[in-house]
């Protein structure tokens, strides 16, 4: 009889491991379905989050060359509307002209509109270049020929066939010029007169 009872209690010890095993087992099971849940719950949302995203660039990408567009308009209509007063003067010039005897009036008249497109001209960040008497900077100047004046400096601008321009300090347009161009026995002279006086100071 004894050995009986020992089988019983054998199986009942299997059944306890296998039954701890299982639980176990679900609890697991439990854990990996919930992280299985949670995941796919972050990836719903990060997917969400993209499409969202990407809505987004894709009405940037439409709205940005609109306002780009509308930025343009706007500038060049403020150009526009600069320049219109001049205009204006112009018009009035003209018509004054016609019954004006004295030819001053009207080369006044003219001058005051030129300089008060110079004056837009600076509202608008963009300047003369100035280039007669200075020395020849190919940066901003454009030689169109060569002159000689013994009374000035070599390489000194002496005339301006086309004044030049700058935006915002970016050249638009060169000065085009005339440029000194001394003959090689006076630059030699010009070149020995400071040693010349350096001597003099010397003795």
């Amino acid at each position: 009889m004894k050995p009986k009872s020992k089988e019983k209690s054998k199986h009942k010890d299997s059944q306890q491991v296998s039954n701890s095993e299982q639980k176990a087992q679900e609890s697991k099971l439990e854990e990996l379905q919930e992280k299985i849940e949670s995941l796919q719950k972050e990836k719903d949302e990060l997917f969400a989050k993209l499409q969202r995203v990407s809505a987004d660039y894709a009405n940037f990408q439409k709205r940005v060359p609109k306002q780009i567009s509308d930025t343009i308009g706007y500038e060049k209509e403020g150009i526009i509307r600069s320049l219109l007063p001049a205009l204006d003067n112009f018009e009035h010039t003209f018509q004054n002209a016609q019954s004006a005897e004295n030819v001053d009036v009207l080369v006044k008249g003219i001058r005051i509109i030129y300089d008060q497109l110079i004056e837009i001209l600076k509202s608008h960040n963009v300047e003369q270049i100035h280039a007669v008497g200075e020395t020849f900077d190919p940066a901003i100047h454009e030689a169109m020929t060569q002159k000689t004046d013994t009374g000035k400096e070599e390489n000194v601008v002496l005339e301006e066939f086309q004044k030049g321009y700058k935006l915002n300090g970016r050249i638009i347009r060169p000065s085009k010029v005339i440029v000194n161009k001394l003959p090689a026995e006076e630059t030699n002279m010009k070149q020995q007169e400071p040693d010349e006086s350096e001597a003099a100071g010397e003795e």
